[in-house]
């Protein structure tokens, strides 16, 4: 059977561990068990067996998950998943056939649009517009919505570009979809990552008929866990749980077992404090970094460790990266790679001094040119 290549991913996976400076990593620096296990907890992890563990993920954990939304949602309304990137397979896997048609949201993480598109799904990319504030025209999503649309798929916080869908655009989509009777599927990975306000509204219980997917990998700082989720109806999570079989079967129980701790309220809002504190100072090194140079214009992000930067001069975005990352040993990802020509993403999430030295080789190739 053949998949599209997913050039972002395979970009990374090629490249990340050979550069000296990845600046396409879109999370945040790494916290250590250390950092989010008490000693107790640390001479428990020690002791623990080894078992498979709960297929659906163990009720403490499912239970946590629920908590950040909504606590009268029922444990059999979430499904653990190995990553975030794992629910967004299920969900497509499960919920479309060939011949189906979606409506997707770009500038993207592409793995949905590649992935639909090698099963004979048909793809609508309808573009967030930068002069909207990277948001998408109402108007224009009505326009392309149609009797053959099973799902409307989108990205909030938005990677690439950092942006949080406002409320009004929300309330759209959700009337939208549910004139349609489609599905709305919405990766919610950045929530939590949020630069200057409380986390942004989610698309959870929006219609009988939403999906939610996330994950520990990017606002909490733990990709090394490999813990994601989708939240969605009853009937759903049976369905994904169900073909859940055919993938990993269950995630580590080990990363359960931590994830359970550290998603406790007291200690999430610790987490996700961290972020904001070290994106917000991160960020603001990026932005001063860039103001004497002109052949870039970064637009800032509102959410997540990702900046999205319009090449001012004429070089495609993937000559850009394989330029930089060829000669400079700094991986970056292009614009193309998310479904918009003429831009790179920057990600900012590394340590400040790592951030700083990459951006440093960044600018050498910039004024060179």
């Amino acid at each position: 059977m053949y998949f599209e290549e997913f050039k972002l991913e395979r970009n990374q996976s090629l490249y990340e561990n050979k550069v000296d400076y990845n600046l396409s990593e879109s999370g945040v620096h790494p916290l250590s068990l250390s950092e989010i296990l008490n000693n107790d907890e640390q001479n428990q992890i020690l002791n623990k067996e080894l078992f498979y563990g709960y297929t659906n993920g163990t009720p403490e954990l499912r239970r946590r998950v629920l908590d950040i939304y909504d606590k009268n949602l029922s444990l059999d309304n979430v499904l653990i998943t190995t990553g975030s990137a794992e629910a967004n397979f299920l969900s497509i896997m499960t919920q479309l056939d060939r011949g189906d048609e979606i409506v997707y949201m770009i500038p993207n993480y592409l793995q949905i649009y590649h992935l639909a598109r090698s099963l004979g799904i048909s793809v609508k990319a309808l573009p967030i517009r930068q002069g909207l504030g990277w948001q998408w025209d109402p108007d224009e999503l009505k326009s392309i919505v149609t009797s053959r649309t099973k799902m409307i798929v989108v990205c909030n916080p938005n990677n690439p570009t950092g942006a949080i869908m406002e409320v009004e655009i929300m309330n759209a989509v959700i009337e939208i979809a549910q004139d349609s009777n489609c599905w709305i599927l919405s990766d919610e990975v950045y929530r939590g990552s949020e630069l200057n306000s409380n986390e942004c509204k989610s698309f959870i219980g929006a219609t009988d008929k939403t999906i939610v997917n996330a994950g520990l990998s990017k606002a909490y700082s733990l990709p090394g866990l490999r813990i994601g989720w989708t939240i969605g109806s009853k009937e759903y999570i049976k369905k994904v749980w169900s073909f859940h079989d055919f993938t990993v079967i269950n995630v580590s129980y080990l990363s359960d077992w931590i994830a359970s701790r550290i998603l406790k309220q007291e200690r999430r809002e610790k987490i996700l404090k961290r972020t904001k504190k070290h994106l917000n100072h991160n960020l603001k090194i990026l932005l001063d970094w860039s103001e004497d140079i002109p052949s870039l214009t970064i637009s800032k992000p509102a959410a997540a460790a990702i900046a999205f930067s319009k090449l001012n001069f004429n070089m495609s975005s993937e000559e850009f990266v394989f330029t930089l990352r060829d000669k400079y040993s700094v991986l970056l990802t292009a614009g193309k790679w998310h479904g918009l020509e003429g831009y790179i993403r920057f990600g900012y999430g590394g340590s400040t001094d790592y951030v700083k030295a990459a951006l440093s080789r960044v600018k050498t190739f910039l004024l060179e040119k």
